[in-house]
């Protein structure tokens, strides 16, 4: 079983920083891209930024030059650290894994397509 657990969100103003953190956990062979998602109210979810195994990122054009993803292979986490909030950043951050399990025989299957998700947590900027 797979588990995404995502840290890091809260009420900050305008100008200000976070940094989310989403550690995945269980029967985990290799994770391949990890992402952050979020969704504001009544809108759809959105991608945020993506991150492959091997480093590569790509960020939605609203937070280029203010977000930046990474990661940590050995400790199978996620990092956003996002700078000069506005209140349009206000919303559920989800973090993304795309991934491979191992399994109890020893064999190396995919997991769910479209990825594992976190349970989300709130950013609110304040103007």
């Amino acid at each position: 079983q797979v588990q995404l657990v995502e840290s890091g969100g809260g009420l900050v103003q305008a100008g200000g920083s976070l940094r989310l953190s989403c550690t995945a956990s269980g029967n985990i062979f290799r994770i391949n891209n990890m992402g952050w998602y979020r969704q504001a109210p009544g809108a759809q979810r959105e991608l945020v930024a993506i991150i492959s195994s091997g480093g590569s990122t790509n960020a939605a054009d609203s937070v280029k030059g203010r977000f930046a993803i990474s990661r940590d292979n050995n400790q199978n986490t996620v990092y956003l650290q996002m700078n000069s909030l506005n209140p349009e950043d206000t919303g559920v951050y989800y973090c993304n894994a795309d991934l491979l399990l191992i399994m109890s025989d020893r064999t190396v299957v995919p997991g769910t397509p479209g990825g594992y998700w976190g349970q989300g947590t709130q950013v609110t900027v304040s103007s």
